[in-house]
């Protein structure tokens, strides 16, 4: 039997700096599986109890100050299968946790950023991309239905960000970088986002200065990837704006899809 799921990803910025934020949204939106970002906790500061509260499982994996993924679900507990890409470069940065939930294998990101370019963060970021690439066609190989989705730290094409020529020079929209998510998408992963809204312009991310955000000056770089056996289910997707315009709000606003499975 078969039932449609609401997936999201989410950069919250410092969970516990924004639980209020992070909780308001999950009692509204009420997604039923969530992939969250940019943590900045140890895992023993992870607000578990607040989560549990909400009537949500959960597996994550901190870093002091920096990084860290988690994993939550309200549709069975995620049983985690990795917590690092294969051949991570840095170990000790927390940017990967992966599990199984609901019948979907869940591998949720936190991409290196790679400012300044050029530079060893930018060649950490090509890096850590190759490790994602491999990992990616394992997956792939495998034939589960499998989700790659998070903050990627990339603009894939020029309508994927307000003015193009403002970021030539950053790591995010690097032609190095952009070549790297097109060949991981043409390995057979489905972009959700621009399957359903090929030509629209669709941002997650709005900085936080110049009015930004009500200007609509924002870059989409949260992406869901899904793999063809999951693919086939995907039946919507889109950006929740509207926590971003909320009271010390993280910069980036939630993706969903809603997957049949």
């Amino acid at each position: 039997m078969s039932k449609t799921v609401r997936i999201a990803s989410y950069n919250i910025n410092g969970i516990n700096s924004r639980l209020a934020v992070l909780t308001r949204w999950l009692a509204e939106f009420q997604p039923d599986i969530v992939a969250l970002q940019e943590l900045k906790c140890t895992d023993e500061a992870f607000p578990i109890a607040a989560i549990e509260a909400l009537g949500y499982a959960a597996i994550w994996h901190g870093q002091k100050s920096w990084n860290g993924v988690a994993l939550l679900s309200r549709v069975g507990a995620p049983v985690e299968t990795r917590r690092a890409l294969p051949h991570d470069p840095k170990l000790e940065q927390s940017r990967y946790i992966e599990a199984a939930v609901c019948g979907i294998l869940v591998g949720n990101l936190y991409a290196p950023n790679g400012n300044p370019k050029p530079g060893p963060k930018f060649v950490y970021k090509l890096d850590w991309l190759d490790a994602l690439d491999a990992h990616a066609r394992a997956l792939i190989d495998s034939g589960v239905p499998a989700l790659l989705i998070g903050d990627f730290n990339i603009i894939p094409t020029d309508e994927d960000v307000y003015k193009p020529e403002r970021w030539l020079k950053d790591a995010l929209f690097a032609p190095e970088a952009r070549e790297k998510y097109r060949a991981l998408v043409a390995e057979g992963w489905t972009d959700a986002i621009r399957a359903l809204y090929p030509e629209q312009r669709i941002y997650t991310f709005w900085h936080y200065w110049r009015n930004s955000f009500e200007r609509d000056a924002g870059i989409r770089i949260d992406h869901a990837l899904l793999s063809p056996s999951l693919a086939t289910g995907l039946k919507a997707a889109g950006v929740d704006r509207m926590p971003r315009g909320w009271d010390k709000t993280s910069d980036h606003a939630p993706i969903w899809i809603d997957v049949e499975v």
